[in-house]
């Protein structure tokens, strides 16, 4: 194996990693702001209120997203395996 196809395979892998993630974090980063300044507006510091709203906005996410999500993943996966002779 060449150390610059090790490179570029580590690079796909973090880039369709970071692509399959984005919308599962961006929500909850989003869900979790609005929270936090809802918490600061009102003075409201109950734990239970940045937890719930975060994991109900994921499973959302999930719900929605998880299709594409797993497609991309199971694309990569494939023409990952399937380039395994090309390499040796």
């Amino acid at each position: 194996m060449k150390p610059d196809l090790a490179v570029q395979l580590l690079a796909d892998v973090l880039w369709n990693a970071l692509i399959i993630s984005a919308p599962l974090l961006g929500v909850t980063l989003v869900v979790g702001l609005c929270v936090s300044v809802l918490q600061v507006v009102t003075q409201v510091q109950e734990m239970s209120l940045t937890y719930i709203p975060k994991i109900v906005a994921a499973v959302l996410v999930l719900v929605m997203f998880g299709p594409w999500m797993l497609k991309r993943l199971l694309a990569f996966s494939a023409s990952l395996i399937s380039g395994i002779p090309s390499h040796f």
